[in-house]
């Protein structure tokens, strides 16, 4: 292979992994917004979330494109092949992560009319903020090919599951005392169910930085998880 092939091939490599990369940006956007906007009952910027998703929407269309394209025409190997594969895949977590974004800042556009909640409205900024943080380290994990930072994301899995679970039981018992508040509880549960939605994509695209890095899975089947409870 001549030097004008090998340079063209790992430019088209690297454009595939800068354009992934600043799709994790958005995305971080998209969450860290809609957690402010539910926060703050801002309805211009629930509007914006949601009119921003269809980026999102192209911009995983175009790395799936071009990954194929590539695998196609380049038949890569080995690392370059788990970098292509792992491009499309981060981009469809991500894209999952933006529609998930997009229903929180739904659900702001109601909250915005009802009577807050206030202890509830802090349980949901916690698990927010929470679940942004691991979002940004495995995006960081991912861009910096930092296969312990991954793992320290992946680890930690249950810590979104353990606020979700008490937050669930936090607005059960508000909704059993309070009849009153059971429209804005509802509303917050749904919430609260797309934030840990959106941790488990964290911890799936941790997954695949680790396996892009290492060609290998993760050490054990299944992932950390404390028993939870489901709406």
């Amino acid at each position: 292979m001549n030097e004008h092939i090998v340079k063209s091939y790992e430019d088209e490599l690297n454009t595939l992994t800068a354009e992934t990369a600043r799709m994790g940006g958005l995305t971080e956007a998209a969450v860290a917004d809609s957690l402010d906007a539910v926060l703050k009952r801002d309805r211009a910027l629930a509007e914006q979330i949601i009119g921003r998703d269809e980026r999102l929407d192209v911009l995983e269309a175009d790395i799936e494109r071009k990954s194929i394209r590539l695998i196609a025409l380049r038949q890569p190997m080995a690392n370059d092949l788990r970098r292509t594969v792992a491009a499309m895949k981060i981009a469809m977590n991500l894209e999952r992560c933006g529609d998930l974004a997009k229903n929180i800042a739904k659900r702001t556009l109601i909250l915005a009319d009802v009577e807050p909640v206030s202890p509830l409205t802090r349980s949901i900024e916690r698990m927010g903020r929470l679940v942004a943080g691991r979002l940004k380290d495995v995006l960081d994990a991912y861009t910096a090919s930092d296969v312990d930072r991954a793992i320290q994301v992946w680890t930690r899995d249950d810590e979104v599951d353990e606020h979700y679970n008490s937050l669930f039981r936090e607005l059960l018992t508000y909704m059993m005392g309070d009849p009153r508040t059971i429209t804005a509880c509802a509303h917050l549960l749904f919430v609260a169910k797309n934030l840990e939605r959106i941790g488990d994509h964290a911890t799936n695209i941790a997954e695949i930085v680790h396996y892009e890095i290492t060609g290998q899975e993760m050490v054990s089947a299944e992932r950390p998880k404390t028993d939870d409870l489901r709406p």
